[in-house]
């Protein structure tokens, strides 16, 4: 898996947030789910067909609303971008994860101080690996952790319950610029690729940028 070739930056940028900026792998297709209704729609339409090249319009249409009904609920909590991670890894098939980055507004404006209250508080779970994280952004927290689910045996191929182990990634970013916390949260069940998925997770972070994003200058000056 190639966690750093062909970055694309997305940002949120709001009335109500500052500026934020960060970076995705290639592999990784998202949304910008806290767009208005219509292009939040269009971003969707073009989210399944990236994800389903070789499919058709039944297939993008099915797919298509539910993944508008599930950027519609994550807009009501919070989230700002869903992105669904997808690698080939040869016959063993496509290793899957996903990705959301949700915003949240804080009572701090100090990012220390905020996040060493969001290290406190999640080192209370004695089911987390709970870290301190230096970024170039400021500091920040990461908690990783794994919980284990059974698959009925009615959905699997042959017939038993399989056990399914899922694997999250989950880093509480203070904004150096506001009153808020960047959440981004990455969930896999492929576990054989958690070394490149962490790779992945850590370059989106240390990507992060709170700074203003540049104006697009569209008729740049002739050169004399």
């Amino acid at each position: 898996m190639d966690s750093t070739a062909q970055l694309q930056e997305l940002g949120v940028d709001s009335t109500t947030l500052p500026p934020m900026t960060f970076q995705l792998p290639h592999g990784i297709h998202a949304i910008e789910v806290s767009l208005d209704a219509a292009e939040r729609a269009a971003a969707v339409a073009q989210l399944v067909r990236d994800i389903y090249p070789l499919g058709e319009e039944p297939l993008w249409e099915v797919m298509g609303a539910t993944y508008s009904a599930m950027a519609d609920e994550m807009l009501s909590t919070g989230v700002s971008f869903f992105g669904i991670g997808l690698y080939d890894i040869g016959n063993r098939g496509i290793a899957h994860c996903s990705l959301t980055v949700a915003v949240f507004e804080s009572d701090q404006t100090d990012q220390d101080v905020a996040a060493h209250g969001t290290l406190e508080i999640l080192q209370q779970d004695p089911m987390r690996d709970v870290r301190w994280l230096d970024l170039p952004s400021g500091p920040a927290v990461s908690a990783i952790s794994l919980r284990s689910l059974v698959v009925d045996g009615k959905f699997t191929t042959d017939g038993t319950d399989h056990e399914l182990i899922m694997g999250q990634i989950q880093v509480h970013i203070p904004f150096s610029t506001g009153p808020y916390t960047a959440v981004f949260t990455l969930d896999t069940a492929a576990m054989d690729q958690w070394d490149d998925f962490s790779r992945a997770m850590a370059d989106i972070v240390r990507s992060v940028d709170f700074a203003e994003i540049p104006a697009h200058d569209e008729h740049p000056a002739e050169p004399e």
